[in-house]
């Protein structure tokens, strides 16, 4: 299940370009919770703290409850990460949005689908796995949301397939696709196609002079 993790925060009023380059300044990174029924929010948290909470989590979708201090007054919102913004060149965390849940409502969030074990198609007779989705998206309360769908593949031969209907899902948990979309396959070993006999150039043809023609008669002997 997605890993719960406490976070502090703090309400952060300035807004503008200005006001985020003092957050980054001092070691925070800007951060936004909306959704359920309070209006957005803007927050500051501690870049320390969010990139270690990145770094050991085994996907995106991680519950993080979010402690709130405004002023000595300390409020909790359970919220899902929703969208992390990196630094193109160094990577490192410039904006995190939460998205407010809560535990008795159900939620939607796409979770990657990662494949084990070496096929039999693959490992025996030089098939090909090939992956038709990287993620499904999954409907569950808060509580049950996996953080990641781990899908063995090892008994596939060639020709056989994985649909959304065969992921091993939580008995909480439902896909919120079409049950026949097909998530894994084993296909054929590609062959080799033989290059084309070169044709044979055909020998130039020979044009031989034509032999005069002999006279109709003979000269008259004078």
């Amino acid at each position: 299940m997605a890993k719960q993790v406490k976070l502090s925060a703090r309400p952060r009023s300035e807004s503008g370009r200005n006001a985020v380059k003092q957050v980054r300044a001092r070691g925070g990174v800007p951060a936004v919770i909306y959704g359920s029924k309070d209006k957005p929010a803007n927050l500051e948290i501690s870049r320390r703290d969010i990139e270690a909470l990145l770094s050991h989590a085994v996907g995106e979708n991680i519950l993080v409850e979010l402690e709130i201090d405004e002023d000595g007054k300390k409020t909790n919102r359970l919220s899902l990460i929703q969208e992390v913004q990196h630094h193109p060149l160094r990577g490192e965390v410039l904006h995190v949005d939460f998205n407010a849940v809560s535990m008795t409502e159900k939620i939607s969030a796409d979770i990657v689908i990662e494949a084990y074990g070496e096929p039999d198609g693959v490992k025996n007779f030089g098939g090909l796995l090939e992956q038709s989705m990287r993620s499904v998206t999954l409907k569950c309360l808060p509580q049950h949301l996996p953080e990641l769908i781990r899908v063995d593949v090892s008994a596939l031969k060639i020709g056989d397939s994985i649909h959304v209907r065969d992921l091993p899902l939580p008995a909480e948990v439902q896909a919120d696709e079409d049950a026949d979309l097909t998530v894994f396959i084993v296909a054929e070993p590609a062959v080799a196609e033989e290059p084309a006999a070169a044709a044979t150039p055909e020998a130039p043809e020979v044009i031989k002079e034509k032999k005069p023609e002999a006279s109709a008669g003979a000269e008259e002997k004078k």
